[in-house]
Order: C-alpha cells, then sequence, then structure tokens
C-alpha cells in the first residue's frame, strides 16, 4: 500500500489524482501531518508527501529504522513539477515509484542514487537475494575498480560494466553467485541464485515446525544457503498438506506438486516401499526434487523429532542453470512506438542478438557493458541458434526483430530451436500492418488478414492459394514484402486474383516505412494501383468490397447494425 499525506490544497489535488488512477494501491492519511506521516509510516510499503522536501526529511528522520524495512519515500512539490525519491530509492521502491507518479502527474522523476544516474543496475536491483557489502562493491563498480564476477552458479543477470567480468586482474571487490552458506568479506558481494531445490515428504499432520527445522538442518549440514531454495516440491496428494503449505509460506517459497505416477518414473538412490503404499510412487522427497534433473546434493533424509518416529523427508537438488530469451519486437520503427516492456526486455539483458540495421535502432537503449552479437540480412537462423545457445549457457539475451517478434520475425525460428531448458519470454510489438492501418484509417475494421507474397521461405503456388482464399472470403488483405528488383511479377498476380472478386474501384492503401521519419502514404484502387511504385518498405492493404474511402481516409465497416439504420434513415 501506498500512504498518500498532502497538507495544502495543491498537494490534496495531486494526491486525488494519484487516488483515482491506483484506487486499489493507495490510502490516504488525513489530518495532522506529522501524526499521518507516522501512521504512514508505519503501515505503508510506500509513502508519497506532497510536500518540501526539508519538511519530509525532518518529520520521517525519527522514524527510520534501517534500509531493509523503511518504506520508501517520494516528495512531490507545491506545483507537481518534481517527484523526488528521497527514501529507499532500490530496497523501498522509490526509484521506480518517482517514475510512476511523474508519469501521473506530468512530474519529472529525481533519482540521485549512482546506479541509476550513471545507468548501472544497482546490486540490490537484480532480483536475487544479496548479502554482504553491498556499498564497499557498488562503489567499486562505479569508481571503475575491477572488480571480479565470480559465477560459482550461473544465473541470467543483466549486463553490468566492463570493469565487472569473471577474470579481472588485481580486483579487491567481488561479486559471488552462489548457493553455498558462504561468509561475505568486507569488499564481496553475494548474490543468491534460486538453483536449489528441495523434495520432502510428509506424513498426515506432519507439523511445519519438524518440517522446516528439517530444511535447515539439511541445508546448513550441505553447506547451502536457504536464501537460494526457489521451491518445495512434493507429490500431488500432499498438495494441500497443512505443515506443508505452512512450511513453504515460512520459507518464502512456492510449493510444487506432481503426479505420483511423474515421479515414479524417476530413477533415484533410495526408493521405498513405504511412499509406494501411500501414495503410490516409491519416492517423494529425492523424485520431486530430481523432476527436470540436476544435481543431487544431499539425498533422502528423515527429521529426528524427540520421543516419536519421522514425519517429514527431505533430499536437495541443484538444478541446472536457466537461461532466459526474450523475443522483442521492436515496433515499426518509431521511438515512440517500441513499449515500455520492450525496454525493460533491451536493458535486462547482457547479451542481445539481432540484425544490424535494427541493433542500430536501438543501440543507445543498451546498458553499458551488454554484448552485442549482430549480423545481416539472410542470417535469420543464425541469429536464432545463437540466441537460444547464449541462453542456455545461463545468459539473459534479447533477440530482437521488427513490429512483433511473432509477426515474419524471429520468435518461430528461435523457439522452434529452444527447448524447456531455458526461460522464454515474448514481447509483443506494434506490427507494420497495424502501423499502416493507422495511417490510413481504418481499413482493417472487420476480418483481415496478412499474407507475405516473398517464396524465399514459402512456394508461390501455396501463397497463390492463400491469396484466393482470401479473396474469396471477401477479406482484407495486407501484403507483406510485396516486391523487391528480383520479384516483380507477384503483387500484380495477387491483385489481378483478388480483381477476380471485388471491383476495380476498391481502395488500396499504400504505406512506405510506417512511422519513421521518411514515412509516405497514398491511397489509390484495385484497378488503378501501379505494382511498380511499391517495394520491400512497403505495406499495402486492399480492402473488401465493403471498404470505403471516406475523407480521405480507408474504412472498412464493422458491421454495427446502429450505424446501418443511421444510413438507412439518412438515405430517406
Amino acid at each position: 500500500m501506498i500512504g498518500l499525506i498532502s497538507a495544502t490544497a495543491a498537494g490534496a489535488a495531486g494526491a486525488a489524482r494519484l487516488a483515482a488512477v491506483w484506487p486499489s494501491r493507495v490510502r490516504v492519511y488525513d489530518g495532522p501531518v506529522r501524526e499521518a506521516v507516522e501512521r504512514a509510516f508505519a503501515e505503508c510499503a510506500q509513502v508519497v508527501c506532497f510536500l518540501a522536501t526539508g519538511a519530509t526529511v525532518r518529520l520521517v528522520a525519527p522514524l527510520l529504522a534501517d534500509k531493509a524495512s523503511d518504506p520508501g519515500v517520494v516528495c512531490v512539490d507545491e506545483a507537481g513539477r518534481y517527484a523526488v525519491a528521497l527514501l529507499g530509492g532500490h530496497g523501498g521502491g522509490a526509484n521506480a515509484l518517482a517514475r510512476e507518479v511523474g508519469a501521473v502527474l506530468g512530474s519529472e522523476p529525481v533519482v540521485t542514487t549512482a546506479t541509476d544516474a550513471v545507468d548501472v543496475p544497482g546490486l540490490d536491483t537484480l532480483g536475487l537475494p544479496v548479502e554482504g557489502a553491498v556499498a564497499a562493491v557498488t562503489r567499486a563498480v562505479l569508481d571503475g575498480e575491477p572488480v571480479a564476477l565470480d559465477l560459482e552458479v550461473p544465473c541470467p543477470l543483466p549486463a553490468l560494466p566492463p570493469n565487472v567480468r569473471p577474470s579481472a586482474p588485481g580486483a579487491e571487490a567481488t561479486v559471488l553467485v552462489t548457493d553455498r552458506a558462504v561468509e561475505p568479506g568486507d569488499r564481496t558481494v553475494v548474490l543468491r541464485p534460486a538453483s536449489l531445490v528441495v523434495g520432502v515428504g510428509a506424513s498426515k499432520g506432519a507439523p511445519v515446525d519438524e518440517i522446516t527445522a528439517l530444511v535447515r538442518d539439511a541445508l546448513a549440514d550441505a553447506g547451502l544457503s536457504p536464501l537460494s531454495v526457489g521451491a518445495l516440491a512434493t507429490v500431488d496428494a500432499k498438495a494441500n498438506e497443512p505443515g506443508l503449505v505452512a512450511a513453504a509460506a515460512e520459507l518464502g517459497v512456492p510449493l510444487v506438486t506432481y503426479p505420483a505416477d511423474e515421479l515414479a518414473q524417476v530413477v533415484v538412490p533410495n526408493p521405498s516401499d513405504a511412499p509406494l503404499a501411500a501414495v503410490g510412487t516409491p519416492s517423494v522427497a529425492e523424485a520431486a526434487a530430481l523432476v527436470g534433473g540436476g544435481e543431487l546434493l544431499l539425498p533422502k533424509r528423515k527429521s529426528s523429532p524427540e520421543g516419536r518416529a519421522a514425519m517429514a523427508t527431505c533430499a536437495v537438488v541443484r538444478r541446472a542453470p536457466r537461461g532466459r530469451l526474450a523475443v522483442v519486437g521492436l515496433g515499426p520503427g518509431a521511438r515512440d512506438l517500441l513499449t515500455p516492456r520492450a525496454l525493460a526486455e533491451l536493458r535486462r539483458a547482457s547479451v542481445l542478438v539481432g540484425l544490424d540495421q535494427y541493433v542500430d535502432q536501438i543501440r543507445d537503449l543498451l546498458r553499458p557493458g551488454t554484448r552485442i552479437i549482430e549480423s545481416g540480412l539472410g542470417a535469420e537462423e543464425e541469429r536464432a541458434r545463437t540466441a537460444v545457445a547464449e541462453a542456455g549457457e545461463g545468459q539473459a539475451v534479447a533477440l530482437i526483430g521488427s513490429g512483433d517478434a511473432g509477426v515474419y520475425a524471429m520468435a518461430s525460428p528461435a523457439l522452434a530451436e529452444a527447448s524447456d531448458a531455458i526461460d522464454v519470454v515474448g514481447v509483443p510489438g506494434v506490427t507494420a500492418a497495424l502501423a499502416a492501418g493507422a495511417i490510413l484509417g481504418a481499413p482493417l475494421g472487420h476480418d483481415h488478414v496478412s499474407i507475405s507474397l516473398s517464396d524465399l521461405h514459402t512456394p508461390w503456388e501455396v501463397i497463390e492459394r492463400r491469396v484466393r482464399a482470401a479473396a474469396e472470403a471477401d477479406i482484407v488483405v495486407t501484403f507483406y514484402n510485396p516486391r523487391s528488383r528480383g520479384r516483380d511479377w507477384q503483387l500484380p498476380k495477387a491483385l489481378a486474383i483478388l480483381a477476380e472478386h471485388r471491383e476495380p474501384g476498391t481502395p488500396v492503401g499504400v504505406v512506405r516505412n510506417a512511422s519513421r521519419a521518411d514515412e509516405s502514404a497514398r491511397l489509390s484502387t484495385l484497378g488503378a494501383l501501379d505494382a511498380a511504385t511499391v517495394d520491400m518498405m512497403t505495406v499495402v492493404t486492399v480492402g473488401n468490397t465493403a471498404t470505403r474511402e471516406i475523407a480521405g481516409r480507408m474504412v472498412t465497416p464493422r458491421g454495427y447494425r446502429w450505424q446501418d439504420t443511421e444510413r438507412t434513415e439518412a438515405a430517406r
């Protein structure tokens, strides 16, 4: 919850705007300001004060405990010009909140955290539990000192500055990525990847304390950190066992369950007749931990309560590192049509793979230290394989394409290569057809289809069959790749097929370089379009029998009954 505090009418108006936009996220605190700040500080994860920064500092100073638990605080000035991340920039989320507040109020976000100021990811913002000398190592990173990156357990980190690398001669500071229970040194930061799975078996009514004590003792004996536990795993029959559910909650991890017949197929070193009789599999703890593969670090062990039989077992497995592949659509070219999610994925990646001309479009958006792998036209399969291979090594990879990456772009070849050993994220983008449609008017207002006229990957016979089907079905058609220097007859042929079912006056929209600086657009007709004026940078949209040119715009009616009624009445 975000607490909102104001002392003036202008501040109250700003708070009201935030409350209207975020009704379920915020709580307005009225009454004397000091008391309101004290209540919000105790009750909320974040606080927005519509006060001067000096006043806010004096009000919150007596309330500060530590940066791990204090809420993030953002100040907004009387005129609403600035949203200042005052306290808890990273841990309290104030930096991100300042940007959100700025987007709603039109304020300029003011972020003074050193890493944010120089566009370096903070070591405490990587999405991993962190221990050790965060401030000292961060200072070394910012000062350009050699910092050793020790990836004992590979995981998909974002791009780090060039001075942070596995081989860093003379490095006195270290970023250690490990699941081992190590004590950080004075200039060491330990990042904890979620690389461990603890398989747990439990009898009916097993106490939560017995289960958690077993898990913690097992991890300690194996020299492993509980902060690297990614999940507790068990059999489906135990999905609602209260002790297991509570143990997962206490450890802060999900409880993952598997069918007994799936667990029964997993080869384990210590099968037993007891779970076979009880739940239908000879192993629960070891098998549940080993589903999906990995290294068995700690074989099955039982709990040891005083005065009675054990009611829980556990086993610990280190999963193979999972890389992350984001397939990102960049949109049609204009920077303001690049989605926020696409931007976030570009900045999350440590490796970027793409066509050279697309890389040039977004090179300035990448974090310092991003490794770029670019190639030219015709190397699509090579780029797909490279991106998948990099993710398979545990990297955070962004594979980029224009428009939407799933439409005539890189998602298809990449996913054809990718196994379930990596995580894949698709990031949609604005397609050329949509961008062109917005420029032309509303040509895609009813059923429509996109067809590529390039026969590089698809035989012309197949393309022609699809064009005929669209023509007979009276569907609006957008042609991608309509014409090139070495392929100039396909568009005239496709238009001729459509002309068998549509009048010569059917509107046709032609858009070249949609949304880019040299964008051009014009309306023609099926009978008048000169195919020689079209090239590979052009999108051609052919209307259906209902499409009309209205006030210089191409419009395909949706078929609303109220519009039909109005037209009928107007005709009378």
